[in-house]
């Protein structure tokens, strides 16, 4: 039986390992696993090491608040700072800013040899990194600093390019700012002229439609109801003067004709002759009777109409009283006449100063009452004429009021549209007020500004590449490999390697093993060889390893 022979792998399941088996495997196929492991140490070190370092360096920047109050004088600006700083920073890593820098630092030699301008500037967008700070405690507020930072294999030059950079994002922002506050000042001037021009043609076509219509529109309603309530209480007024002045002279005429009566009834008595009495007192007091009841008809006619009783009966009364005075009156001048037919002459004349001074005093009063009268009938002449120019004006605000709702639609659109234009004119003004101020306040660099927090550093340390890593994931990748390359070569050697594999294939008992007999000299020729390839190997690697680390410190700035 030959312990190696072939073995039909189909015939039977393969046994399961155990640690023996794992270890047997390692150490057959420890030239798989080691030299793949060599191989990816080598290699990870060589990249490691020839791979340039990376310095960052990065600058702060933070966000100055507007030194004026806001609620005194509003931003021009209303961009939100974030998104600014966007704007911001699409304008410096432009294509023309970049290249720019690029120049200036002679920045990526290596790479404007290999590769056209445009990948350079891509590379250089990748390196540099724009990163806000929002303060937690003020969310509110946002954004209030952020950083710059700049990858580079030299540090000086990181530094250098990272302080630029913080430099350009300084003015862009001033500019921008100015920039701004110009453009909406303009823009505003323009547009509040603009206004002003559409304000005066609402303002001359609604002139005209003032001349065209005057009087008649919607505004004078008011104005005309007023004036019409007015000339109303006018004519009420002139109409109760008229009446009161009426009143007043027949009042007057009822007291001239009173002093006249009286007058007339006055009798002189400028002589007393015997045997004749003198005036009878009873017609005296019969004419004093009839006088008093004719102002009392007088005052009932005013209240009432002649059918009223209380007039019938006055007059009735008024009536008797006459027929009395008139038979006293009779009487009288019978005996007046029979006394001038004795033909006695009076013996004595005596002269009645008392009628002298009554006769006088009914006389002035008849003539004070005659003007009174007078002077009422001028006034209510007067009353007369401004009651005429009263109605007359009446009438024509009628006139007017029914000719209003002429053109009111029209003047209605007019007025609408000249109010809108109003309120734009003034909206436009107060902006513009505003906008004024806001750039005189950027010229002043008295609003929201950036500065410089924290300068550039200068980084002491590479921030790639971490070499550590690269050479364990190197040498890790590599163990791997050997691992999947010697269980591969276990997979496919299907012969019996050791005496567990006879007992468990062929379930025969095993009573003793025969070494397998090889020619010494070959057996060393062999091993010398192996030795020597690895010793090659291993020198090699160690030359290509010892290399790239002293290139790599060789090379470092």
């Amino acid at each position: 039986m030959q312990p190696h022979g072939d073995f039909d792998a189909y015939s039977a399941s393969r046994r399961p390992l155990d640690i023996e088996d794992y270890l047997d495997i390692l150490r057959r196929q420890k030239a798989w696993i080691l030299a793949p492991t060599f191989g990816a140490l080598v290699i990870a070190v060589v990249v490691a090491f020839l791979w340039p370092d990376t310095y960052v360096s990065t600058a702060a920047i933070r966000v100055v608040p507007q030194q004026v109050p806001e609620t005194f004088v509003p931003s021009a600006v209303n961009q939100e700072l974030s998104q600014r700083i966007n704007s911001m920073a699409q304008v410096i890593l432009s294509r023309g800013t970049l290249s720019t820098v690029i120049t200036t630092f002679n920045l990526y030699p290596r790479e404007r040899q290999r590769r056209p301008l445009e990948d350079v500037v891509e590379e250089m967008k990748r390196d540099i990194r724009i990163s806000p700070v929002v303060n937690t405690s003020d969310r509110q507020r946002g954004v209030s600093a952020f950083t710059i930072s700049f990858a580079y294999e030299n540090r000086h030059i990181a530094r250098a390019v990272a302080r630029d950079l913080a430099t350009r994002f300084i003015n862009e922002n001033v500019r921008t700012r100015t920039a701004q506050s110009v453009l909406t000042t303009s823009f505003l001037s323009d547009q509040l002229e603009a206004a002003r021009k559409e304000l005066e043609r609402w303002d001359e076509r609604l002139t005209k439609l003032r001349q065209s219509f005057a009087g008649q529109l919607p505004e004078e309603m008011q104005q005309n109801w007023t004036q019409l309530m007015a000339l109303e209480q006018r004519v009420a007024n002139l109409n109760a003067g008229i009446s009161r002045a009426n009143q007043e002279k027949l009042l007057l005429e009822t007291d001239l004709r009173n002093l006249k009566n009286q007058l007339a009834s006055l009798r002189p008595r400028d002589f007393v002759a015997p045997g004749v009495a003198p005036r009878n007192e009873k017609l005296t007091q019969a004419e004093r009777d009839v006088q008093q009841l004719e102002n009392a008809l007088l005052a009932l006619r005013e209240r009432y109409r002649d059918s009223h009783p209380d007039v019938q009966r006055t007059l009735q009364l008024l009536n008797a009283a006459q027929r009395r005075r008139d038979e006293l009156l009779k009487a009288e001048e019978a005996a007046r006449a029979a006394a001038a037919k004795a033909d006695k002459p009076p013996e004595t004349a005596i002269y009645d100063e008392q009628y002298v001074k009554e006769s006088a005093a009914l006389k002035s009063a008849i003539e004070r009452t005659e003007a009174l009268i007078r002077q009422h009938d001028i006034q209510i002449e007067e009353f007369g004429r401004e009651l005429d120019r009263t109605q007359k004006a009446i009438a024509e605000i009628h006139a007017r009021m029914s000719r209003a709702p002429i053109g009111q639609q029209q003047f209605a659109e007019v007025l609408r549209e000249r109010e809108m234009a109003k309120l734009k004119y003034d909206d436009l003004s107060r902006k513009q007020a505003q906008s004024q101020i806001s750039a005189e306040l950027e010229r002043r660099q008295a609003s929201e500004t950036l500065e410089i927090l924290e300068d550039a550093s200068l980084p002491e340390k590479p921030t790639e590449p971490n070499r550590a890593v690269i050479i364990g994931a190197g040498v890790a990748c590599g163990l791997v490999l050997g691992l999947l390359l010697a269980g591969a070569r276990e997979l496919k050697n299907t012969t019996l390697k050791n005496l567990k594999d006879v007992r468990a294939y062929t379930r025969l008992d095993i009573l003793g093993s025969i070494p397998l007999l090889e020619n010494d000299l070959a057996v060393q020729r062999r091993r010398r060889l192996t030795w020597l390839a690895w010793a090659t190997a291993c020198l090699v690697g160690v030359v290509i390893m010892t290399g790239s680390v002293l290139y790599y410190y060789g090379t470092r700035a």
